[in-house]
C-alpha cells in the first residue's frame, strides 16, 4: 500500500506541476483578453444570479444552478487549501491564489456558454450538458467526451464523495468523540434524502444551505480581521511584496523561493475554484435560461465568490494572525488562526464551516458524477448510481483513504485536459454567443 501511495503521489505531483498550471492559468488569461475582460460585467452577473424564476428550457433556476455549483466548489480548499498554500509558499501565495480567481472568471464563463449551447434534451424532458457534450456536438470528438466523463466519474467518487465523508467522520471523532460509523450512517441518510430526488432536490437544499454556510464563515473571518485590524495594512503589504520576491526563513517557516510562491498559490487557487476543470458547467447546463450568455454570467460569479472573496478573506485571516511563521501544516495553521483570534469559539466556527462545506461538496459532486455516468451508460444507470453514491458515503466514513484521495486528485486533473481542448478549440463559439447576446445592446434578455 505504501508503494502504491508513493507512485500515486509522484504521478499527482507531475500532473499538478508546472505544465498543467501553465495550461490552466494561460487559458484564463487568453480567454480574459478574447472576451474583452468579461470580468467587468460582474455587477450584472451578480444581479442575474439572484433570479429564481424559470425563464426557458431547463430544470432549475439560475440561482439553483449557481448554489449547486458553489456547493461542490466551496469546500475544504477554501479553508484547509488556503492554509496549505501559505504553509508551503508563504504569504505571497494568497495574491497568486486571488489572481487565479480574477482571471478564472473568464474561463468559468466560457465553460458555461458551451455547456448551455450544446446541451441536449432527453426523451423525458431532462437536460444533459457539460464538456462531454461540447466535445461531442461542438468538436465532433465523442471519444474525448467519453474520456472526460470517465475521469469525472472517478473524481466524483473520490474527491466528491469518500474523502469528503472521511473528512467529516474524522472531524466529528476528533472534536466530539463520535464514532466514525455513526457519522457514516447519519451522513448516508442525509445524503440519500437529498440526492434520490434528483437535481431539483439537490438545488433546493443548496439554495438554503450554501448562502447560510458561506455567510456565517465569512462573518467569522470578518470578526477576526476586526480584532486584528491594526496589523491588516502590514499583512497586505507582506502578501503583495512576497508574491514577487519569495519569502525568507522566518520563525518556524522554512522560507520559499518565488517559484514556490507562484506554484502553490496558483495550484491551490485553481483547485479551489475549479475554473477550467469542467465540473461546474455540468450543472450550469441544467439551468432554465433564455440564452447561453445569461447563465454563463451567473456561473462566472461562482469563481468570484469562491476565490476572489472566500479564499482571499481566509488567506488574510491566516497571514494577519502571524501563526504562519510557526511552521504548522495547512489544517493546523487555519485552526491556530481561528483559535488565536476567537478563543474556544474559533474552532467551533471552523468546525461548522468544514462540516457544511464538506457536506455540500458531497451533494454538488453527486450531480456531476450522475451526469457523467449517464453519458457513459445511459439514463438507466442513474438510480443504481445514486444508491451506490450513498453506499460510498458510508464506506468513505470508515476507511483510511490517502490513496483514494491522491488517485481522485489525478482524475480531477485529467478532467481538465479534454475540457481545455474544447475551450480553446471552440473559443470562437463563445465569442460569437457573447457578441450576439452581450455586446449587442438590448439582446441579453432575448431568447437564443
Amino acid at each position: 500500500m505504501e508503494l502504491l501511495e508513493s507512485i500515486l503521489n509522484d504521478i499527482s505531483g507531475i500532473l499538478w506541476g508546472w505544465p498543467l498550471i501553465i495550461l490552466l492559468f494561460g487559458t484564463h488569461i487568453f480567454l480574459t483578453f478574447r472576451l474583452r475582460f468579461i470580468q467587468r460585467y460582474m455587477g450584472t452577473a451578480i444581479s442575474l444570479s439572484f433570479n429564481r424564476k424559470y425563464e426557458g428550457i431547463g430544470e432549475i433556476s439560475h440561482f439553483g444552478a449557481l448554489m449547486t455549483a458553489l456547493a461542490a466548489t466551496v469546500g475544504t480548499g477554501n479553508i484547509v487549501g488556503v492554509g496549505t498554500a501559505i504553509a508551503l509558499g508563504g504569504p505571497g501565495a494568497v495574491l497568486w491564489m486571488w489572481l487565479t480567481g480574477v482571471f478564472g472568471i473568464a474561463t468559468k464563463y466560457a465553460e458555461a456558454v458551451l455547456a448551455v449551447k450544446y446541451r441536449q434534451i432527453s426523451a423525458d424532458g431532462g437536460v444533459c450538458g457539460g464538456p462531454m457534450y461540447s466535445l461531442e456536438h461542438g468538436l465532433g470528438t465523442r471519444w474525448l467526451g467519453i474520456v472526460f466523463a470517465f475521469f469525472t466519474a472517478i473524481a466524483a467518487f473520490g474527491i466528491g464523495n469518500m474523502v469528503q465523508a472521511n473528512s467529516i467522520a474524522q472531524l466529528m471523532a476528533k472534536t466530539f468523540s463520535v464514532p466514525n460509523w455513526v457519522t457514516g450512517v447519519i451522513l448516508a441518510g442525509l445524503t440519500s434524502f437529498v440526492i434520490l430526488g434528483g437535481v431539483r432536490s439537490i438545488a433546493r437544499v443548496c439554495e438554503k444551505l450554501v448562502p447560510i454556510m458561506v455567510a456565517l464563515y465569512v462573518a467569522g473571518c470578518i470578526v477576526l480581521l476586526c480584532i486584528g485590524f491594526r496589523t491588516i495594512p502590514d499583512s497586505i503589504v507582506l502578501i503583495v511584496t512576497t508574491a514577487f520576491t519569495g519569502q525568507a526563513a522566518m520563525g518556524g517557516f522554512v522560507g520559499s523561493a518565488l517559484k514556490e510562491v507562484i506554484r502553490y498559490g496558483v495550484a491551490r487557487g485553481l483547485f479551489s475554484n475549479e475554473s477550467g476543470l469542467g465540473s461546474a458547467p455540468i450543472v450550469a447546463a441544467a439551468a432554465t435560461t433564455s440564452n447561453p450568455v445569461r447563465q454563463a454570467l451567473v456561473s462566472s460569479t461562482g469563481t468570484f465568490w469562491d476565490t476572489v472573496v472566500v479564499c482571499l478573506i481566509t488567506g488574510l485571516v491566516i497571514v494577519n494572525s502571524g501563526h504562519w511563521t510557526e511552521g504548522l501544516p495547512g489544517a493546523d495553521l487555519t485552526h491556530a488562526a481561528f483559535r488565536g483570534g476567537l478563543g474556544v469559539m474559533g474552532p467551533s466556527i471552523l468546525t461548522f464551516g468544514l462540516l457544511t462545506f464538506v457536506y455540500s461538496t458531497i451533494l454538488g459532486w453527486s450531480y456531476y458524477g450522475e451526469k457523467a455516468i449517464e453519458y457513459l451508460f445511459g439514463p438507466g444507470s442513474i438510480k443504481p448510481y445514486r444508491w451506490l453514491w450513498v453506499c460510498a458515503v458510508m464506506v468513505g466514513s470508515t476507511l483510511s483513504l490517502n490513496a483514494v484521495w491522491t488517485f481522485a486528485d489525478i482524475a480531477n486533473g485529467l478532467m481538465a485536459i479534454p475540457n481545455l481542448i474544447s475551450l480553446l478549440a471552440l473559443n470562437h463559439v463563445v465569442i460569437a454567443e457573447t457578441q450576439k447576446f452581450l455586446w449587442t445592446p438590448g439582446r441579453l434578455d432575448s431568447a437564443g
